[in-house]
């Protein structure tokens, strides 16, 4: 049997450990990201969401791809509500630290994410048996393809040429 003291110690222990435990388990907050731009559907912490993951799911230096923040907030300016409210949760899960560390497993945030850990991240909802994360994946996967390859400066990297009277029509 315990003595009182042994008792006390134990619990002394174990409150530290619990302790220590949930100091460590905190993720990381994010730093508002204020970009100045005027956006119809993303906000600027969406917008620090798809600036991320845009190069790990292009494959392309994250330098070539400031429209494409722009673009997919056209994209889904242009859905219908019930889409636009399903992408609004997706990201207000990404966007949530604990959604951040704990369902997609990226422990930084995202502006500081490295692209192993993106990378990671996507893999592990693409390969996911949850068809909820890989409609998750498939959506973001969507998005962001479609604002890139849909972007006109885009086009000349891939070896595409609309024709003239095409391009005359774009904006």
């Amino acid at each position: 049997m315990a003595s009182r003291r042994q008792f006390i110690k134990t619990g002394l222990l174990g409150g530290a450990a619990l302790a220590a435990a949930a100091y460590f388990a905190v993720p990381e907050a994010e730093q508002p990201a204020r970009d100045g731009a005027v956006r119809q559907r993303l906000r600027a912490g969406d917008a620090a969401i798809v600036a991320a993951l845009a190069p790990a799911l292009l494959g392309l230096p994250a330098a070539s791809l400031a429209p494409v923040v722009d673009r997919v907030d056209r994209t889904i300016a242009a859905l219908p509500p019930a889409a636009q409210q399903e992408i609004k949760q997706l990201f207000d899960l990404l966007a949530s630290r604990w959604g951040r560390r704990y369902v997609a497993g990226v422990r930084s945030p995202w502006a500081k994410a490295s692209p192993e850990e993106l990378e990671r991240f996507l893999a592990g909802w693409r390969d996911s048996r949850f068809s909820l994360l890989r409609g998750g994946y498939q959506g973001l996967q969507q998005l962001i393809s479609t604002a890139w390859y849909g972007y006109p400066g885009s086009w000349a990297g891939i070896g595409y040429r609309q024709p003239d009277k095409v391009m005359e029509m774009l904006p």
